[in-house]
């Protein structure tokens, strides 16, 4: 059965239409270091940023086991390796190789639609509130 895609009534500012036009709904350089920006590890009651993970570590990371991925665009898998620092790692996600593991199962789902990664985190910053200055972004 296929679906309607409710985000076809959204009215997206002009600056985000551009943004489309040009990455499509994936994170460019920019996005992604805004993106990164925002997050966070709590740890003993207290919240530190995350130092980011840059697109040639995570390379390296997934060569390194021996991972490759076939749906990644751009800077997709950079912020899912950074998500994952921040939300996971040292506690369901345990080492390196479980983080590389994780990566590829975001990125390559194969149920998943073009552009979730950066849907979803789209989802949140419109539900947390966090403005988006879209002309920065290109």
């Amino acid at each position: 059965m296929q679906r309607t895609n409710f985000t076809q009534f959204d009215e997206m500012p002009e600056g985000m239409i551009t943004y489309m036009r040009h990455y499509g709904p994936h994170f460019n350089r920019k996005l992604y270091e805004f993106a990164v920006s925002k997050m966070y590890k709590e740890s003993n009651n207290k919240r530190e940023k995350i130092n980011p993970i840059t697109k040639e570590q995570v390379k390296n990371m997934l060569n390194s086991y021996g991972i490759t991925l076939y749906n990644d665009q751009l800077y997709d898998s950079a912020y899912v390796a950074c998500m994952c620092k921040a939300d996971f790692l040292d506690s369901s996600i345990t080492d390196e190789k479980h983080m590389a593991m994780y990566i590829k199962d975001v990125i390559d789902d194969d149920d998943a639609y073009d552009g979730i990664v950066f849907n979803r985190w789209y989802a949140d910053m419109c539900y947390t509130g966090v403005a988006i200055d879209w002309e920065d972004m290109l």
